[in-house]
């Protein structure tokens, strides 16, 4: 009882301040002129990921689970892309990539490069040479976050700069200046993070009792919980009509997902962390990778109509997240 109610608490703290951070996220785009896709893949995307970084430090140093922390990271890559078929659900009335900019293409394709590369490290788990207790693939990680991070706001600016006269009128927040708005947003964020955190040990000790591998309470379990804030912080900037923050939340929190394994191998003093990780993980990251290239068929495809209550391209990414999580069941 006490984890249900300690669930309920702290989900109800993150529904109401995650409203508010897509809303001071979107004053925050507006004001420094950054680009609502660049707040969302960088500012957003680091606050929601929180719990998922604290879950895979702590999972490693305290708890010596290394596929706790594997299984929470890829596994909210692979709900994050489910986030994206809700977010279609709720938006109306045409698919929510058409109204998507297709620079989120962009931060796509390196969300695809990195889960490739967890992907064929973990094939050749057994024949990778460590560097100190590192895995190579940590380097390449960090690499390749900082280079997308640096190549979509490059996107962003040239994009801002070809219509920075109609942003200029159709500013929606005159009246709340920069320092308020950084304000809110970082009393927020840490509302955020805070509950967030006890998230994954509640969600832990609620599948406990279910006799489930830790291979499928990563994948599953603990990576819902600690998603929970890309849940409600797409859903409130979706219904404030801020798609690209939405999406390029979404996208973004794949990305830093991914710069958290090498954070994650850091800190795993025993080895390349996805040597030490079961080998069904790559199940969930190729998961992550057919939803990621679906959403970016619906981007480019943009099709005008829905024939359900969603797009062809949801009901894709609703279907290989079904089938993911029926074969880690079977496999557990």
């Amino acid at each position: 009882m006490l984890l249900w109610i300690g669930f309920i608490v702290c989900t109800s703290m993150i529904v109401y301040a995650g409203t508010k951070l897509a809303k001071y996220g979107d004053i925050i785009a507006e004001k420094t002129g950054l680009g609502r896709a660049w707040i969302g893949l960088v500012l957003m995307a680091s606050v929601t990921s929180l719990p998922e970084l604290i879950t895979g430090i702590s999972s490693v140093t305290l708890a010596g689970v290394p596929d706790i922390a594997v299984g929470d990271v890829i596994g909210s890559c692979v709900f994050n892309m489910l986030i994206l078929a809700l977010l279609d659900a709720v938006h109306r009335p045409m698919p929510i990539s058409t109204k998507a900019h297709q620079g989120h293409v962009l931060s796509a394709a390196f969300g695809l490069l990195l889960l490739s590369i967890v992907c064929i490290s973990m094939f050749l788990r057994e024949n990778i040479s460590p560097i100190g207790w590192l895995g190579p693939y940590s380097f390449l990680f960090i690499m390749i976050y900082l280079i997308a991070m640096r190549l979509v706001f490059s996107y962003e600016k040239r994009k801002i700069a070809e219509f920075m006269k109609g942003m200029a009128e159709e500013l929606k927040y005159r009246d709340i200046n920069m320092k308020t708005a950084v304000l809110h947003y970082g009393i927020n964020a840490l509302i955020v993070a805070i509950a967030a955190v006890f998230l994954p040990k509640i969600g832990e000790g609620i599948a406990e009792s279910t006799g489930l591998g830790q291979t499928f309470v990563g994948n599953i379990f603990i990576a819902v919980s600690t998603s929970l804030p890309e849940v409600v912080v797409s859903i409130a900037a979706v219904r404030m009509g801020a798609v690209d923050l939405a999406i390029g939340n979404l996208f973004g929190s794949n990305i830093f997902n991914i710069f958290i394994l090498a954070l994650d191998d850091i800190f795993f003093l025993k080895g390349p962390l996805l040597s030490y990780a079961g080998p069904n993980h790559i199940i969930s990251a190729l998961a992550a990778i057919a939803m990621t290239s679906i959403a970016i068929i619906g981007l480019t495809y943009r099709a005008e109509k829905k024939k359900l209550f969603v797009a062809w391209d949801s009901a894709g990414i609703v279907t290989v997240y079904a089938v993911n999580t029926v074969l880690l069941f079977l496999t557990r």
